[in-house]
């Protein structure tokens, strides 16, 4: 696996991406958390090419401002570029921006796993 790799996962702003809705909030915006899993989905589209047969990617640690409101409605990017590969760790640059501007940034940690162990653990 290469660093560099890089994905940009969109969605358009619906009444179940709103913080009220969530629960992160009161207010009808884009949650946080809905923003934190669009980081995370690119991050995972990024380098989902470059692993093995039977292998996946978990997320094991996001840290994200979110800087700005977007209203429903509104369409929002988000893009991961991995910066780092430490073995089974994969380090991601994650930014979030929609039609006003950047919205949130930060750093997303993944790690490659095994489907069949990790599920396994479930069982144990």
């Amino acid at each position: 696996m290469e660093v560099g790799l890089t994905h940009t996962s969109t969605l358009t702003v619906e009444s179940k991406h709103l913080a009220a809705n969530v629960g992160s909030g009161d207010l009808e915006v884009l949650a946080t958390p809905a923003m934190m899993a669009l980081m995370e989905n690119a991050a995972m589209e990024a380098v989902k090419d470059a692993l093995a047969e039977g292998q996946t990617t978990v997320g094991g640690q996001i840290s994200s401002s979110h800087l700005r409101p977007t209203a429903p409605g509104q369409t929002v990017a988000a893009t991961a570029v991995l910066t780092a590969v430490e073995g089974r760790k994969l380090t991601f640059k994650v930014t979030a921006h929609d039609d006003k501007g950047v919205i949130g940034e930060g750093e997303h940690i993944r790690f490659v796993v095994d489907r069949q162990k990790f599920m396994a653990k479930l069982q144990a």
